[in-house]
């Protein structure tokens, strides 16, 4: 079977379009799966790391929380992105019903992640905030209102522009 230029043209433009259909499709899911999520202001201001150290939510600078497991194939997919931003932005992990603290340690040297994790073993703090699919990230403002919340994976980009959108509202006094 010989492979014309017309051939070749033809099935590029399939994928184009296969690529621009299964895009709409996920940010349908997502914006339908991120209606149930919980829509207060972050009321949480520290964290127990799986350092055993506590984190303080910084004032006056948007946060992602980023709901995962290590189960999650997707999460794995999206774990270089929350790397990359947590090195700009302030980013806290939860990794939910993935084992013990020294289990996720092992996780992220595999893979030289040094993201802020704390450990949800028994998922308090993902019915908390009505977690239902995996990843779930949030984002909030400078003040701690919720601004963005998102199910399932979402680029670099997508986030990192979510963040300077929330980190471009009116600072808290």
């Amino acid at each position: 079977m010989k492979l014309t230029k017309e051939k070749i043209k033809h099935y590029i433009k399939e994928i184009f379009y296969f690529i621009i259909v299964m895009t709409i499709v996920a940010n349908v899911m997502s914006i339908y799966r991120s209606q149930s999520l919980r829509d207060a202001p972050l009321n949480i201001q520290t964290f127990k790391l799986i350092n055993n150290t506590n984190y303080t939510v910084e004032k006056n600078r948007p946060v992602l929380i980023h709901f995962w497991a290590t189960w999650c194939p997707t999460c794995k997919m999206e774990a270089a992105n929350i790397e990359f931003l947590s090195k700009h932005y302030q980013v806290i992990t939860i990794a939910v019903k993935s084992g013990s603290d020294y289990d996720l340690k092992r996780y992220l040297d595999e893979d030289g992640y040094s993201f802020l994790v704390v450990n949800d073993q028994d998922g308090t703090l993902s019915r908390k905030f009505n977690i239902a699919g995996f990843p779930t990230t949030f984002i909030y403002d400078s003040r701690q209102k919720l601004r963005f919340a998102e199910v399932g994976y979402t680029s670099t980009l997508g986030l990192w522009m979510r963040l300077l959108w929330s980190s471009l509202g009116p600072k808290s006094s």
